[in-house]
């Protein structure tokens, strides 16, 4: 029978990352994907859908400011030279 063979990834940290992945092993033989699996993440992470509910609690601009965007709109004109 063949011995299961995992798959790898190899990564670049900074010394100051692999400093902290060396003292959180819970013993020196411990490899850094047990540490990493270890390891408590945030739960949550901003998504589109955290955007919108945090924009519906934002107040609504008023018809004036959205007046006076709508007509500095058609100020913003792209630049005469698109390269500089």
């Amino acid at each position: 029978m063949h011995g299961l063979c995992m798959a790898t990834k190899t990564i670049s940290i900074d010394l100051s990352a692999y400093e902290r992945l060396t003292t959180a092993r819970a013993h020196e033989k411990e490899s850094f994907s047990k540490v990493i699996k270890r390891a408590l993440w945030p739960a949550s992470r901003i998504t589109g859908k955290g955007l919108l509910k945090a924009l519906e609690s934002m107040p609504r601009a008023s018809s004036d400011v959205i007046n006076v965007l709508d007509a500095n709109q058609s100020l913003d004109l792209p630049p005469s030279d698109k390269w500089a």
